[in-house]
């Protein structure tokens, strides 16, 4: 057992990271730079990572980053929150080996469940609007789920939450928002819910939340049925709810609200659904075709979403460059601006109005933002 931990201790990619990033550095300032790649994500636009990669890095990370790093050059035992193995206290690390330079601060702000906000907001259902209220009177839907999953009441799921800190029930209402929002059946529960529920505690969460979330389902029927329509029908424009798709003989384009136009490349009918030409750099090795992926309405919703939520990162990362903020980095549905350290609270108030601020074609979609001042790189 040791020898197999001091294996993964050496070959994990987290710790090779730290190399990395002192290789990318500047020599001048030590500022890692070229690290974003801008529509990396074909399928939905987002932003993807080169060299440092930061939108892989661990979610773990140290509450006392001092405190731990004071440790590891002292050579004192580390035990923190996340595990005492070398290969998890350097994961934990990570993040904050990040640091704004002196006198500065980084002011870290991200939007709160932006995925379960966009979701029943595109499905633009009477169910839909039913779950978008739940944010806007500053419900907690994951113990909603619970509730209706357990028969209890919601008051109870959410006082033992926050006041006695048991996340146990909660979090299977977390899981069943996360794994069936996007049209999943009990392969992605189990994958998202780890060892929470018994198989037949899995058949019944699913159809409890199911049958309180119609919309889901309702929002990956009418894309699906849109997509097929346009495969079918090419050159005519298919609506569902708030997306539209359009095949021209060759590629299969979809519109979002925000207007901006994406594309399943080569896509065609086989059988009774859609493949299209994977966007990747190169084919496997010694494969005769390039790579296809299979559309279901599970990707389907899963691409607009994403793509979506992406658009309400574009628009507010437009809106603070026009303000001459200086961002540093933005990964997934999160922003970093480097302020000085006397401005960072005025900063901070007015990423968060930016942020909650919805674009004209949102109209109607709750934003809510979790803002932090640091001085090192944080989740």
């Amino acid at each position: 057992a040791d020898v197999i931990q001091c294996a993964d201790d050496l070959w994990a990619s987290s710790v090779a990271k730290f190399k990395r990033l002192a290789d990318l550095a500047d020599f001048d300032d030590d500022r890692v730079r070229g690290s974003f790649i801008f529509n990396g994500g074909s399928a939905t636009g987002r932003a993807s990572s080169y060299g440092a990669q930061l939108h892989n890095f661990s979610r773990s990370c140290a509450k006392e980053p001092l405190a731990v790093r004071k440790a590891m050059i002292k050579g004192k035992p580390i035990v923190p929150e996340f595990g005492s193995a070398v290969t998890e206290v350097l994961k934990g690390m990570l993040r904050p080996s990040l640091m704004a330079p002196r006198g500065k601060v980084l002011v870290i702000a991200d939007w709160s469940a932006i995925e379960g906000r966009v979701n029943p907001w595109l499905a633009n259902t009477e169910s839909g609007e039913k779950k978008l209220d739940q944010y806007r009177k500053g419900i907690d839907p994951y113990c909603v789920n619970a509730a209706q999953y357990y028969g209890t009441t919601y008051e109870e799921i959410y006082n033992e939450y926050h006041d006695e800190g048991n996340k146990t029930r909660r979090n299977a209402g977390k899981v069943q928002e996360l794994a069936l929002g996007f049209c999943g059946g009990a392969g992605a529960f189990k994958a998202f819910g780890g060892g929470l529920f018994s198989d037949v505690e899995v058949e019944r969460a699913i159809k409890v939340w199911r049958r309180n979330n119609p919309w889901a389902f309702e929002h990956g029927n009418a894309l699906e049925k849109a997509y097929m329509l346009a495969m079918r029908h090419q050159n005519k424009e298919f609506p569902a709810a708030r997306v539209v798709y359009m095949f021209d003989g060759v590629h299969l384009w979809y519109m979002l609200p925000s207007r901006r136009i994406l594309c399943y490349p080569f896509a065609k009918v086989d059988g009774d659904s859609v493949t299209y030409a994977k966007a990747a750099w190169k084919p496997a090795a010694g494969a005769t075709e390039w790579p296809r992926a299979k559309l279901w309405k599970g990707v389907a919703v899963e691409n607009c979403t994403q793509a979506t939520a992406n658009d309400i990162l574009r628009y507010a990362l437009k809106e603070l460059d026009d303000l001459y903020f200086e961002i540093v980095a933005h990964v997934h549905d999160e922003i970093v601006i480097e302020c000085d350290e006397k401005d960072a609270d005025k900063v901070k108030r007015r990423m968060e109005r930016v942020m909650t601020t919805a674009p004209d074609w949102a109209n109607g979609l709750p934003l809510e933002v979790e803002a932090e001042i640091k001085t090192r790189y944080s989740k």
